[in-house]
């Protein structure tokens, strides 16, 4: 039986080795240890990994790719078909909300252009007789825009957000102003962990833009991505909850923007920095 080492299987794949030892930790790729304590893998590795790049590419989060690769062990494709399909009806549902939120929110722009341009050119300082913004409907507010994911990721919504209706990811709310700075700047993940973090966050970014911003940055990434960069944001909170996450739609992209407090600069460009 053909063996590799992680090195090897990392260059049949594509993926990290990073990511490979990840993926162990989540129990999504066993591994074979060699008697000084080296990972081995078979000629399956690969092909599982491509199978969870196909579930990771429909925007499954790991816990469910963790499922459905169960009974894909099985070897009935009949059971994949019957366990996956739900899962798929159930982010086309969400990608159809998101549409339809986008769609309201496109119309509004529209809508305040056209008034725009109706306006006439003056030199006079804005005032009631202009209409706008106060004589005009203002748009709504799905240009930014939450995601759930059951509890891997709770309502993500804007600066609007009231004391008591606070941002929350992942269950935990979001915290601001003085509420962040008194939180501690502690992550719960250590070694390995970390380092598989930074590299699920390349991952995830890929050839996306990073910009800095105030208190933070902005990582702008292709909207296909949305789900992927909302389930990593939901973990990355829970073990950093000083983290602040704001997801934003913006056409065919959409913004993460991270902020935290200044003592945990270093951590923001350890995981951003392009």
């Amino acid at each position: 039986m053909t063996t590799m080492r992680i090195s090897q299987l990392a260059e049949r794949s594509g993926v990290p080795a990073t990511t490979l030892r990840y993926y162990e930790s989540a129990g999504l790729l066993p591994a074979d240890r060699t008697p000084s304590g080296y990972r081995t893998y078979g000629e399956d590795a690969v092909t599982r990994l491509a199978f969870i790049g196909s579930a990771k590419h429909l925007g499954l989060p790991l816990h469910e790719i963790g499922e459905l690769l169960a009974v894909w062990e099985a070897g009935a494709c009949a059971d994949v078909k019957a366990d996956l399909r739900p899962r798929v009806a159930a982010r086309l549902d969400e990608a159809d909300h998101r549409i339809t939120e986008l769609a309201a929110f496109t119309a509004s722009l529209h809508n305040v252009l056209e008034h725009l341009d109706a306006l006439p050119d003056r030199q006079d300082p804005c005032d009631a007789e202009c209409g706008f913004p106060s004589g005009h409907p203002k748009p709504e507010k799905p240009a930014v825009i939450g995601i759930t994911g059951g509890d891997d990721l709770a309502d993500l919504c804007d600066a609007g957000c009231g004391p008591t209706d606070r941002p929350k990811v992942g269950g935990s709310a979001v915290a601001d102003g003085d509420d962040m700075a008194e939180m501690p700047i502690a992550c719960s993940l250590a070694g390995d962990g970390v380092v598989e973090r930074v590299a699920e966050w390349r991952g995830v970014i890929g050839d996306g833009r990073v910009a800095e911003i105030g208190g933070g940055v902005r990582v702008t990434s292709p909207v296909g991505r949305a789900a992927a960069v909302s389930e990593l944001a939901a973990a990355e909170q829970r073990c950093c909850p000083f983290f602040d996450f704001r997801l934003c739609f913006d056409g065919d992209v959409v913004h993460l923007e991270v902020r935290a407090p200044a003592e945990a600069a270093g951590l923001i460009d350890e995981l951003f920095a392009p």
